[in-house]
């Protein structure tokens, strides 16, 4: 695995190698480890590639704390909303928001979930439902994270102070939560150390199949540690729970000798491993903020004003304090250090449609945690945006099964070219195998082309071969053609030239 993943620095094709094997954690970490810090950079950005990673880099948005009021906490979320990033729900707040105006906590998520269309991640919840803590934890000033390293405990034993018995008392609510969620965060970091910082690994468990009864996506908080063996424990714990998304914090929890190096080292060995092709932090002072974008990192959790995550992304020991507001500085960060692609950095909410529009086309039951070929087929975002209003609203032409109904009428036959090479022409050509005579996929981007073409080589009976990157090439070779993109824009562009081309939106 040394030697693979060493050449995996500068050749994806080697990295596609790498993702059709069985990756074991402890080789992948020592391995990474051993890279400069540029090549761990270079690394990471490899695996954050269609369709070795999630290639989108996004904000996640903590709009609450206990003492705010709901009217600030209702316009953060519609804000959130408005710019497209997924809004973080710390339970413990919006319960205590929801308190104090004489509600049921669940009613104050409810009301979020009917004001808004973006996902809902859900964070400190537990066996009984949202977590609750007494004012010194609530209102905490960020003291591990104002000092900053190294962590010794947390000097007010957060997990300690939980009011277990107010929790209980929610516990005929707690399934609610988790529906309207689109995902859940457990926290990893009780195998690497931190007793007093997160639940036990057993109730993160509970939680984890409590999530998955209702069919939504699981990330996993896990400490940089000491960037070795720490990152070992906490990867092999999330692998064999089966989570989909690793979030790494650093800031404080982050002791490894040369910080920097550590972080990128815990990124690019993230993207290698995660099922779910994402990679996210809840905590990261500035410069891990930084180098961790260069080495791949597709999100930042940030926060308004006395929101925690405000101030844990994006400042430095002496300057990461309560009060701080971090979204627009963590949007900044973003800017300088991603270049963008196809999708503005960071995403907004027209992408997010586009998302949704292609799980629409697909079908749920066709795209992740669903593989094909050698690896999945999408991302987490795909089992999450299912459980959004987005999913409601957005509209399709047609989807797959109205494609094969085309095939089984002859309106598609013969040589098919598709127009896009992402996956939603993975699921497309899984649907229409055998029902036509050979497919041409086409894409711009001849890495995309090329690695499509063997990934449905491997899976289909039916002939696949590249379209070299033209457009006109295909067409004029295929009796039908298929624009296989949600993006609006580009299928109008597609379709424009090739008016006989089926569309999907």
């Amino acid at each position: 695995m040394h030697e693979l993943i060493r050449e995996a620095v500068n050749d994806p094709g080697m990295a596609w190698e790498i993702m059709k094997m069985d990756r074991d954690v402890t080789e992948v970490v020592d391995a990474v480890s051993d890279l400069s810090r540029d090549d761990k950079i270079k690394l990471g950005a490899t695996f954050k590639r269609f369709p070795l990673g999630c290639d989108l880099t996004e904000l996640i948005v903590g709009t609450c704390a206990s003492d705010l009021e709901k009217i600030d906490l209702m316009g953060n979320c519609m804000l959130s909303d408005t710019i497209g990033a997924t809004i973080h729900v710390c339970a413990y707040a919006f319960a205590d928001i929801a308190e104090s105006y004489g509600m049921r906590p669940v009613e104050l998520m409810r009301e979020v979930r009917e004001t808004t269309e973006v996902p809902l991640d859900l964070d400190h919840f537990g066996r009984y439902g949202p977590m609750r803590f007494p004012r010194s934890i609530t209102g905490c000033g960020g003291q591990c994270y104002l000092e900053g390293p190294p962590f010794e405990g947390c000097p007010r034993e957060r997990i300690h102070a939980r009011l277990l018995d107010r929790e209980r008392e929610g516990l005929p609510d707690r399934d609610e939560w988790v529906e309207l969620s689109s995902s859940v965060a457990v926290n990893l970091t009780p195998v690497q150390g931190a007793e007093t910082h997160a639940a036990p690994l057993e109730e993160a468990e509970e939680v984890l199949k409590l999530a998955r009864k209702h069919g939504k996506g699981v990330e996993a908080i896990m400490f940089v540690g000491d960037g070795y063996d720490d990152l070992i424990s906490g990867f092999e714990a999330g692998l064999e729970m089966g989570v989909d998304v690793f979030v790494i914090e650093g800031g404080p929890f982050n002791l490894a000798g040369d910080r920097l190096d550590a972080f990128a080292g815990a990124v690019a060995a993230a993207r290698i491993l995660t099922p779910g092709k994402i990679v996210a932090t809840n905590g990261a002072y500035e410069d891990e903020c930084r180098v961790g974008l260069r080495a791949g990192l597709n999100a930042i959790i940030t926060g308004f004003p006395k929101n925690h995550h405000g101030y844990m992304c994006g400042y430095s020991p002496g300057t990461a304090r309560r009060g701080r507001f971090g979204l627009p500085r963590v949007m900044k960060i973003m800017r300088e250090e991603v270049e963008p692609g196809l999708t503005p950095v960071p995403i907004q909410k027209a992408q997010l449609e586009a998302l949704a529009a292609a799980v629409k086309v697909s079908g749920t039951e066709n795209v992740y945690p669903r593989t094909l070929g050698y690896t999945y087929v999408g991302d987490a975002h795909w089992a999450c945006l299912p459980s959004t209003p987005i999913y409601e609203r957005v509209e399709v032409k047609r989807d797959v099964n109205a494609l094969v109904k085309m095939a089984e009428d002859g309106d598609i036959q013969g040589r098919v070219a598709i127009f896009g090479a992402r996956f939603v022409s993975w699921v497309i050509a899984d649907k229409l195998d055998g029902l036509v005579d050979e497919f041409v996929i086409v894409d711009r981007d001849p890495w995309v082309e090329q690695v499509t073409v063997d990934n449905l080589r491997s899976e289909l009976r039916t002939d696949v071969h590249p379209g070299n990157s033209d457009d006109e090439g295909a067409y004029s070779s295929a009796d039908s053609s298929i624009v296989s993109t949600t993006i609006p824009q580009i299928s109008a562009k597609i379709s424009g030239k090739f008016r006989d081309a089926v569309t999907l939106v």
